[in-house]
């Protein structure tokens, strides 16, 4: 599991960035986001970047992926979005301390995961709750 720490001007901007990162990138979230103080989340990028930041942020978020680490970071290169994204390893000294605020941390409000949850297109002439038909091709985006 990776952790996935995003800052920005807004919430929409916000909101953006973690559709883009379930959509495009094809990470899949474990853990809803979490509210992360704006302060806190600038000081921890500078310390991983090793250099002040240009402009700093109005509103952070923090959730888990399911993919490891180097995997999130491949993916997040692809994408553009529209705040900054940071893979926060386990390497980095902030990251027991992101995790510890993430605990208390109160839900990113407006959020709704964009990928479906069940398991395939479903298959009406079979009774029971067995009726989904996996199907690889059609699903690719649940891997």
């Amino acid at each position: 599991m990776a952790l996935i720490l995003i800052r920005g001007e807004n919430n929409s901007k916000l909101l953006s960035a973690i559709t883009d990162i379930e959509k495009h990138a094809n990470l899949t979230l474990v853990t809803k986001p979490k509210v992360v103080d704006s302060k806190f989340a600038d000081n921890l990028v500078e310390n991983i970047l090793n250099a002040k930041l240009k402009t700093k942020s109005n509103v952070a978020t923090a959730f888990f992926v399911k993919e490891d680490t180097t995997l999130s970071i491949m993916q997040v290169k692809k994408i553009h979005p529209p705040a900054h994204v940071v893979v926060v390893s386990n390497e980095y000294e902030g990251y027991n301390q992101l995790k510890k605020i993430l605990d208390d941390a109160s839900m990113f409000k407006g959020y709704h995961s964009s990928k479906a949850t069940n398991e395939g297109m479903i298959d009406y002439k079979i009774q029971g709750k067995n009726r989904y038909v996996k199907n690889e091709k059609l699903n690719s985006y649940l891997k």
